[in-house]
């Protein structure tokens, strides 16, 4: 009876380590099956992102980074500014990370980086973050808003002594797309390159900043007395009651044409550009100096051929219902382009014809092609930054000299703004003499590089400074 028992439990024993040794089995299948299905499905990403919201402009060039610095509103908040919604920064949350085990899935995860993720089952993923193009659709026939901050006298300059009370318009406006928290932007561009003074060339320079309501108002206490105080202190700010996010930059584009149309119509010549941009002024009057201010004229960085950006993950992403050609017309980088007083009066016009788009640059070719105006491309606007040579990665691109003969660049903080306008500025800076005045087109000086072709995505372009 004894030996039975032995042997029953012998039996037992053995039956359980056979089932615990299949359902590890099992459990190990199933986890290296839905390793297999995270990977193929391109879901093994970071579990957060965080979106950190900045209202630079576009790009002004097209330049595409991250949605994160859009700073996107709904389309409630675009059509009644009082209702101002504050979208604090938040972590995006995503499926769960799988690390690569081995090195092909490394090589396997780099050549997806710039690639479109693979489509996964069911409903595809939503813009992130969301913006409601059918309702920015419903809301784009409200595009008058008022002048919170005026400077009527700005274009205002009183004549030359002995020709009493005559008052004459500036030679050449600046207008610079900013933002009410980027106080140090503007101050570095009034103490460089947006001097208001009379030039080398003895022509007269005024500036304004183009600026709307900040969307999160709690992230700069006192937004409005800090403005007030500055519009008092130096008489350059235009202050709209639209909210200043990036799908709003059009409406910053619609009403300062307006604005010129009213206060500004006699200036001669306009440019128009970003704070974080470096200028050189006298080498835009150079080039201005045969150019007719009662002509139609229009030059800067001109992008051609660009197709609307479908990805949904894309900064200028455009859904087929709203674009549905398959090319934008042409149109200039908004880092900065150059037109003539009577080019920006034409476009005041037609700008109230054409349908509103929420990107600025865009929009302002399509005003361009209702008009009959073809850009013109200069070589001498950099507004994708200065690209490093990649036979020379070692060349110094912060160059003096090499700015020197440009006439914008893009992408520039305010440090390397200060720094590369003093540099310039120094007695001490010896370059190479230049033969001839700037020519039109902008001729390069020895064996400078000719500009690259854009790219069909725009922020995959490397630059540097």
């Amino acid at each position: 009876m004894v030996r039975k028992m032995v042997t029953m439990r012998r039996i037992l024993h053995v039956k359980r380590d056979v089932l615990c040794t299949i359902l590890l089995l099992t459990l190990f299948c199933l986890l290296l099956y839905a390793h297999q299905v995270v990977v193929s499905s391109g879901w093994d990403k970071p579990l957060w992102k965080f979106e950190i919201h900045s209202s630079t402009s576009s790009s002004r060039t097209l330049l595409e980074t991250n949605w994160a610095e859009v700073g996107q509103q709904s389309p409630e908040s675009v059509a009644n500014p009082s209702h101002l919604r504050l979208s604090p920064c938040k972590p995006q949350f995503k499926s769960k990370e799988s690390q690569p085990k081995n090195k092909s899935q490394v090589k396997s995860k780099l050549r997806r980086k710039n690639a479109v993720s693979p489509k996964v089952t069911g409903k595809a993923p939503p813009t992130m973050p969301p913006f409601d193009f059918k309702g920015y659709l419903r809301d784009k026939d409200n595009r008058n808003f008022n002048l919170i901050i005026d400077q009527p006298e700005k274009c205002h300059m009183t004549g030359a002594a002995g020709e009493g009370d005559h008052f004459s318009a500036p030679y050449m406006l600046i207008a610079v797309k900013s933002v009410a928290a980027d106080f140090d932007k503007r101050q570095v561009v009034r103490r460089t390159w947006g001097k208001e003074e009379r030039s080398q060339s003895g022509v007269s320079i005024r500036t304004v900043f183009l600026l709307g309501i900040p969307r999160n108002q709690t992230a700069l206490p006192l937004w409005d007395r800090l403005l007030s105080y500055e519009s008092q202190t130096f008489g350059d700010i235009l202050l709209w009651d639209f909210e200043d996010t990036f799908f709003n930059l059009t409406l910053k584009e619609t009403h300062f044409l307006k604005w010129i149309n009213k206060s500004c119509p006699d200036v001669k010549f306009i440019f128009k550009g970003d704070a974080d941009v470096y200028v050189n002024v006298e080498n835009i009057l150079e080039m201005l100096q045969d150019q007719k201010p009662d002509e139609d004229l229009f030059v800067g960085d001109i992008i051609i051929h660009a197709k609307p950006i479908r990805r949904r993950s894309s900064k200028y992403y455009v859904p087929e219902f709203m674009y549905g050609g398959g090319l934008y017309p042409n149109y200039a980088g908004g880092g900065g382009f150059v037109m003539s007083g009577y080019t920006a009066r034409r476009l005041s016009s037609a700008c109230q014809q054409v349908e509103l788009f929420p990107i600025d640059d865009v929009f302002l070719g399509m005003c361009l092609q209702v008009i009959g105006v073809k850009p013109s491309r200069h070589q001498g606007f950099r507004t994708f930054g200065i690209p490093r040579p990649s036979s020379a990665p070692h060349l110094q691109t912060f160059d003096p000299c090499f700015y020197r003969e440009l006439m914008v660049v893009h992408s520039l903080s305010v440090p390397q703004i200060w720094l590369m306008w003093n540099l310039l500025h120094d007695p001490k800076l010896s370059c190479r003499k230049r033969a001839s005045a700037t020519a039109w087109p902008f001729k390069w000086r020895g064996t400078m590089g000719q500009m690259t072709e854009m790219e069909k995505d725009y922020s995959e372009k490397q630059v540097t400074h």
